[in-house]
C-alpha cells in the first residue's frame, strides 16, 4: 500500500524457539537490563511463566505480552510457546509483530519445533534475528549450528532478504549478547541495538480509519471481557463508539470504556493509542478471536486469523463412577460444557462439539500435551470429569482416507537404536535419516502416523533407560498406512468396591504391574494394574488373608510390596485402550472401564 507511515517509536517482536532453548530466561534478562526493575529489587526467575503449570513443567504454554523501553523506543515482546501442541498460540502471536528473535541452542541446534515456529514466521514475512544461545556449554558447536540454521532457512524456502539475517551469540542466563564470538560483552546492549536497527517499526496508512484485529482475549473481575490486539490503522480514544465485525460479517455496536497498553509486566491506562501499538480494550462483551474492531462511520473488516486444523480428538465425559462428586465441586455436564466453550474462545486451535449424548463432548486439538494441560487446569479449578483415549482426525480426499503424519527426531545412545527402530516400525514408522557423530549417541529421523505416537512416549523412555530425547512435528497428511496393535497387554480390573489390602496386592504382583497402593479405595470396573498378557483380568483387590485358630509353626512373613510409579495424567492418557477412560478429580487420577459391570462387559465383548 502506498503512502505508508512507519511508527518508529514502537517495535513489536516475538521470541520463538524450541522447548528449553532459553526463551523465558532471556526475556528475564531483557527486563532487568532495560531498567524495568529498580536496583537490588528481588524478582523471581522466569517471570513470564505466570501459570503454575508453566513453572512446574518448565515450558511456556500460553503466549504472553509485555513491554520494555530502550533509548526512548517501546519494545513490545511476545513470549511464545515452543511446543507444536500449542501452535495456535504461536500463530495468534505472530499476527501482532513485525519481526522475531529465533533462539537456537548452541549444542542441540535447530529442532522440530524450531522448524515449526520459523516456518510460521517466514510465512508471515517477518524480519528474523537469529540468536545462538548457551554458547558457554561445554558441548557447544556454534559454527555447525549456524550452518544448520542456514540449511533450515533454505529448506523452508526463505527468500534472499530473509536469509540475510543478523546473527548474535548469547548466554541468556547471564544476560550477555555479542555480535562475534570473540567480542567482549557483559550485557544485552548488542541485542537491543540490533532489534532497533533490524526490526521495522509498525506501518500504517494515515487516511485509513481505526482498525484492530482481536488476537487474544482476557477477563478482569472489574472490567469484564478484555479484547487484545494490534492497532492496524488509525487512533482510538476512551469512550469512543465503535463496532465489532464478527466471522459472518455482522456488526455490533460497542463503546470502549477503558484503554490500556502493556507497560513492563503489567498494563497502563491511556486516553488514546497510536497505530502499531498493542492495545487492551474493555467494555466489550460478545467478542471472539479474529473479530475486527473499527469505526461506525467506516466499518472495514481485517483478514481473520487462520490456524492449522486440529489433528487429535478426545471425548470428555461427566464422571459416572461410584466416587463421583466426593472430591470435586464442579461435576455437572453443563458446567463442563461451559468450561470447554470458554477454552475455545481463548484458544484458537481448539474446538468443542456437542454429541448425541448430553453427558459427552468431543474436544479437538493439536496433541496429547495440549489436551493434558487443559484437563490438568480444569482439575485444579475443581472439576471432576472422565476423558477417553485420544484419536487422530482423518481426512477424505478423492475417496481416499488420509491420516496426519509426524516427523519424529530421536536422540539416543547407539545401543538403543535396535529397540527404538523395531517399536516404531511396528507402528508404521519409516526411517528417513540417521546421523552418527561418533560420540556414542545418534540422531535418527522417522516419519510416522500421529496415532503411532499415542502411548509411545513413556515406552520410549523405558526402552532408552530415560536417556533418549524424542521430538516431533506435524508434516502433513498421507494415505492411511494400515492398522497396527497399540497395546500388547490387558488390564487388571477390580471386581468389587472396597479398600485395597496388602495381602491381595502381594498375590497380584506376579500377574502384572500394579497402579494402586494398600488402603486405596477401589470399585468394580476400576483398573488397578497392567496385565502381563493381552487379555483383561478381573481380580479381588480387597481379599484378606483367611485367619484360623491354628498357630503356624513358622513366623508369618510380613508383606513387602514393590513400590509403584505414581500415575500421572499423561501416563494415564497414554495407557488407556478402547473401552477405557481416565477419571480425573482434584485429588485423584483413576483408570476405569467405560462399562463398570464385569458381567455386562462379558456379554458385550466382541466375538
Amino acid at each position: 500500500m502506498k503512502d505508508l507511515i512507519i511508527n518508529d517509536r514502537i517495535r513489536n517482536i516475538a521470541i520463538i524457539a524450541h522447548v528449553d532453548h532459553g526463551k523465558t530466561t532471556l526475556v528475564d534478562q531483557m527486563f532487568r537490563q532495560s531498567g524495568l526493575f529498580r536496583e537490588n529489587q528481588e524478582v523471581d526467575e522466569r517471570i513470564m511463566d505466570r501459570m503454575d503449570l508453566e513453572r512446574e513443567r518448565g515450558i511456556t504454554i500460553a503466549a504472553k505480552n509485555c513491554s520494555i523501553s530502550w533509548n526512548g523506543t517501546k519494545i513490545n515482546i511476545l513470549d511464545t510457546p515452543g511446543h507444536a501442541d500449542f501452535g495456535g498460540e504461536v500463530e495468534r502471536a505472530l499476527m501482532m509483530v513485525d519481526g522475531a528473535i529465533l533462539l537456537v541452542d548452541a549444542s542441540e541446534g535447530p529442532l522440530p519445533q524450531t522448524r515449526f515456529v520459523l516456518k510460521k514466521a517466514l510465512e508471515n514475512h517477518l524480519k528474523i534475528i537469529v540468536v545462538i544461545n548457551k554458547i558457554d556449554r561445554q558441548d557447544a558447536q556454534v559454527e555447525a549450528v549456524l550452518d544448520a540454521v542456514y540449511d533450515l532457512f533454505i529448506d523452508l524456502d526463505a527468500d534472499e532478504e530473509q536469509i540475510e539475517f543478523s546473527v548474535l551469540y548469547a548466554i541468556g542466563r547471564d544476560g550477555v549478547a555479542k555480535h562475534e564470538l570473540d567480542d567482549e560483552s557483559n550485557n544485552l546492549i548488542p541485542l537491543f541495538e540490533t532489534i532497533l536497527r533490524e526490526i521495522p517499526g509498525p506501518s500504517h496508512h494515515p487516511k485509513e480509519p481505526f482498525q484492530m484485529l482481536v488476537t487474544d482475549l482476557d477477563y478482569s473481575d472489574y472490567l469484564g471481557r478484555l479484547a487484545i490486539g494490534r492497532i492496524a490503522h488509525g487512533t482510538i480514544r476512551k469512550n469512543e463508539a465503535m463496532v465489532c465485525i464478527d466471522v459472518e460479517g455482522n456488526q455490533r455496536a460497542l463503546r470502549v470504556s477503558k484503554l490500556q497498553v502493556y507497560d513492563g509486566l503489567g498494563m497502563a491506562e491511556v486516553d488514546d493509542a497510536d497505530p502499531g501499538d498493542i492495545l487492551i480494550l474493555s467494555g466489550i462483551e460478545e467478542i471472539h478471536i479474529g473479530d475486527t474492531i473499527c469505526t461506525k462511520e467506516q466499518p472495514k473488516a481485517l483478514k481473520r486469523i487462520t490456524v492449522d486444523e486440529p489433528t487429535i480428538a478426545m471425548f470428555f465425559y461427566t464422571n459416572t463412577s461410584p466416587f463421583s462428586g466426593q472430591e470435586g465441586k464442579l461435576v455437572q455436564a453443563n458446567k463442563i460444557k461451559e468450561r470447554l466453550y470458554k477454552e475455545t474462545l481463548r484458544n484458537v486451535s481448539m474446538q468443542c462439539d456437542e454429541t448425541d449424548d448430553a453427558e459427552r463432548f468431543l474436544v479437538k486439538g493439536r496433541g496429547e500435551l495440549q489436551m493434558a494441560v487443559l484437563v490438568e487446569t480444569m482439575r485444579r479449578e475443581g472439576y471432576e470429569l472422565g476423558i477417553g483415549r485420544p484419536e487422530v482426525i482423518y481426512k477424505e480426499e478423492n475417496g481416499q482416507r488420509l491420516e496426519p503424519i509426524e516427523q519424529v527426531y530421536i536422540d539416543c545412545q547407539e545401543d538403543f537404536l535396535g529397540i527404538v527402530s523395531e517399536k516404531l516400525s511396528q507402528r508404521k514408522g519409516r526411517m528417513v535419516n540417521l546421523v552418527n557423530h561418533g560420540s556414542g549417541r545418534i540422531r535418527v529421523q522417522f516419519d510416522i502416523p500421529s496415532r503411532g505416537l499415542i502411548g509411545y512416549r513413556n515406552e520410549f523412555l523405558t526402552d532408552t533407560r530415560g536417556t533418549g530425547i524424542l521430538n516431533s512435528y506435524l508434516s502433513g497428511y498421507e494415505p492411511f498406512r494400515g492398522n497396527f496393535p497399540t497395546r500388547f497387554t490387558g488390564s487388571i480390573i477390580a471386581d468389587r468396591q472396597g479398600k485395597a489390602v496388602p495381602y491381595a496386592l502381594f498375590n497380584l504382583e506376579p500377574r502384572g504391574t500394579l497402579f494402586i497402593t494398600p488402603g486405596e479405595r477401589v470399585y468394580e470396573g476400576m483398573i488397578v494394574g497392567e496385565h502381563n498378557r493381552e487379555s483383561d483380568l478381573n481380580v479381588n483387590a480387597c481379599k484378606e488373608k483367611k485367619l484360623t485358630n491354628i498357630r503356624a509353626s513358622g513366623k508369618d512373613e510380613s508383606v513387602v510390596l514393590t513400590p509403584i510409579t505414581p500415575m500421572t495424567l499423561e501416563r494415564a492418557i497414554e495407557f488407556i485402550n478402547e473401552g477405557e477412560i481416565v477419571e480425573v478429580t482434584p485429588k485423584s487420577i483413576r483408570l476405569r472401564k467405560m462399562e463398570l459391570s464385569a458381567s455386562a462387559r462379558h456379554v458385550n465383548r466382541p466375538r
